[in-house]
């Protein structure tokens, strides 16, 4: 079949998959996401594999369902459908059948999982503590809200995704299924997330931020606490001791061990999680491998991921695969990230291989024999593979977008290493476009991720092909600030903001032309999203070398980003180290804004009308001081888009996106004029 060159509208010919469960039988449900182009929407439904990758059926007959989980017993699939503009617990027989409504709580399911004796499922749902509120209906209490002001008394009151804090709090029902019950086990101005059950269903375990004193900001402390109920409800016991913030946890089999993913925030969000043990009746939390230098969880950046990692760590009983208890848990490291199994004892080992790789969802069988997992690579979006976990043979079970794949010429990223100013060796990748002649020059735009403390990788991006598809050299690399490098590279970056992170962009720069004569040194761009938005309105107010940049969901002024942002106050102080009332001059110094004056590259600057997270303020700051310059800038907003717009945005906002883009590199870089 002939290639042709990839374009932004062939967003909507991909599916993205999703989300695996294994039945005990070996057959695997999982998510399969699609776009109806005309309504302009994503549809998710629950799709089932038989073993060994064949017989692909759809297994439920929703549009938006999600979350597919087995029963112990596998006779039944639980799974969220949008049911009435709210998500619901439904479940349908393994082979099919009647899909039976399992809850109708007010404002929907969050998290959920079945018990091990499969007689209750725990979930999350949001609360008030205001019972007049609790006894209205939602319509109700919208026309009587509506009608007053909002109060806040939180350091914190919004938060990216959510938006403004609506009061609610999020808390643990348990639904008993023969008799169809549903009744409220938690309560309390905090909240509760991931729920995990006792090996013996008698009890439930959650994540929770709890402030034991009144003169202790809940919104401004570093800890989460793992907490255990019965499941007819009572009085919490505290498993943790708040010296760390655990993000995620699993029982041992025999339910005497919590296994924890947790940080110890030392540097903040710069932190490595590591993996730790606690005794389930409570204490101080050990590391398993005190001198793993590998960030656990999966930090790799992509436009190509539908879902978030899965639920960590997932543990396994001794069996004829393992002669110890093993713990799985995902790694970010060098480019790539992988299952990695650790042992009682802290023994480790990636089980998953591969040169740029990104793993980001996987699941253990039932039997422990089997790993099925999500996997994006260089040459294709993420498809399910299995893992035999006794014989090491892996299988790709779906092909769902081979077919578009075949027509479209994929440019492959390269990877090479060059040398920072300070003598650090960095990973980077260029991405050349297709049919390059001998002695052909073409421009190069350098693509500054964001995080900072995130990682870039050399698997598919549509964003990345769409720009080399247009005849540019893409440069990807990961400068210091990134995971995936060890815990002294991460943290490199903190009060040190356009110092040495700004450099080893600058550097790889210099190092993609040494390496790679095609690449034209005199047509340059430059682009970037959050972080890496900041880091290209920065470079381009302090050099004239680019001629032509692009900034996403961007951050340009730290004086009023502290304030508006829902991280302003933990990632200003963390990142530039200072506040406004403190710090002024530093962080005006630090500002992009104060340096507007200096910039003579064509910015072009998108932005999400509803991000909380870089707030359109911070496009629109920049934007107006630029025009009032006299500069070259563009604004393009786009309605009711967060911060993950580029990634999970409304399809034609993401087309669009590639498209303006694609445009503006066109006219600025393709066949714009040297600069003075």
């Amino acid at each position: 079949m002939n290639q042709r060159p990839i374009m932004p509208e062939d967003l909507y010919g991909f599916q993205w998959v999703s989300s695996p469960a294994i039945h005990p039988d070996g057959t695997v449900a999982y998510l399969n996401q699609t776009i109806d182009r005309d309504k302009n929407e994503y549809l998710t439904h629950i799709h089932a594999l038989s073993p060994g990758g064949v017989g692909d059926r759809r297994l439920t007959s929703g549009d938006k369902d999600a979350a597919p989980a087995w029963s112990p017993d596998g006779a039944l699939l639980a799974f969220l459908r949008m049911t009435d503009g709210s998500r619901q617990l439904w479940t349908i027989p393994a082979g099919g059948g009647e899909e039976v409504l399992r809850t109708s709580v007010k404002r929907g399911v969050g998290a959920f999982a079945w018990s091990p004796d499969g007689k209750y499922i725990a979930f999350t749902s949001r609360i008030s503590m205001d019972a007049a509120r609790e006894a209205m209906t939602l319509d109700e209490y919208a026309k009587h809200s509506g009608r007053l002001g909002r109060r806040y008394d939180r350091t914190t009151p919004k938060a990216e995704g959510s938006g403004w804090w609506d009061g609610l709090f999020s808390h643990l029902f348990v639904l008993e299924l023969a008799a169809n019950r549903v009744t409220p086990i938690t309560s309390g101005a905090w909240d509760a997330s991931g729920p995990e059950w006792s090996p013996g269903s008698g009890e439930i375990s959650f994540l929770s931020t709890q402030v034991e004193d009144e003169q202790t900001d809940a919104d401004l402390v570093q800890y989460a606490d793992v907490f255990t109920v019965s499941r007819e409800g009572g009085q919490l016991r505290k498993i943790t001791d708040s010296s760390l913030a655990v993000s995620q946890f699993s029982y041992s089999p025999d339910g005497e061990t919590l296994y924890l993913i947790a940080s110890d925030r030392a540097f903040g969000s710069g932190s490595h999680n590591r993996l730790y043990t606690v005794a389930a009746a409570g204490g101080a939390p050990k590391l398993l491998v005190p001198g793993l230098d590998i960030q656990l969880g999966n930090f790799a950046l992509s436009d190509m991921k539908s879902a978030q990692p899965s639920r960590a760590p997932q543990v396994a009983a001794k069996s004829e695969v393992d002669e110890d208890e093993s713990i799985y848990v995902l790694g970010t490291e060098q480019g790539s990230v992988h299952v990695y199994r650790f042992s009682a004892d802290g023994a480790y080992t990636a089980i998953t291989k591969g040169r740029n790789r990104d793993i980001y969802q996987y699941a253990l069988s039932p039997d422990g024999r089997y790993l099925v997992f999500v996997a994006l690579e260089a040459e294709r979006p993420g498809e399910l593979y299995r893992l035999d976990l006794q014989t090491g043979e892996e299988k790709r079970l779906t092909t769902r977008n081979d077919e578009v794949m075949a027509s479209l010429q994929v440019n492959l990223p390269e990877e090479f290493t060059y040398t920072s100013t300070d003598g650090q060796a960095l990973q980077a990748w260029l991405i050349r476009p297709a049919g390059l002649q001998p002695g052909e020059k073409v421009p190069m735009i350098l693509q500054i991720h964001g995080g900072p403390h995130a990682m870039a990788t050399a698997t598919y991006s549509h964003e990345m092909q769409t720009l080399a598809a247009q005849g540019y050299a893409v440069l990807l690399l990961n400068p210091r600030g990134s995971f995936g490098y060890g815990q002294d590279f991460a943290k490199a970056c903190r009060g040190d903001f356009g110092g040495g992170d700004c450099q080893d962009l600058l550097d790889g720069v210099d190092g993609a032309l040494k390496k790679y004569s095609c690449i034209d040194a005199s047509r340059l761009g430059i682009a970037g999203g959050s972080y890496g938005g900041l880091m290209t309105n920065w470079i381009i107010s302090h050099s004239s070398r680019f001629r032509a940049a692009v900034t996403h969901r961007c951050i340009s002024n730290w004086l009023s980003f502290y304030g508006l942002s829902d991280i302003g106050i933990s990632y200003t102080e963390g990142i530039v180290g200072g506040n406004p009332a403190e710090n002024p001059g530093l962080l005006w110094s630090k500002s992009p804004l104060a340096h507007a004056r200096r910039v003579e590259t064509p910015l072009l600057i998108l932005h999400g009308e509803n991000d909380y997270r870089c707030p359109i303020t911070q496009a629109e700051e920049f934007y107006t001081a630029l025009k009032r310059l006299g500069k070259t800038t563009r604004l393009i907003r786009y309605p009711g888009s967060g911060h993950s717009l580029l990634k999970s945005g409304k399809p034609s906002f993401r087309v669009d996106s590639f498209e303006q883009v694609n445009a503006w590199f066109q006219q600025n870089l393709q066949n714009g004029e040297d600069l003075e």
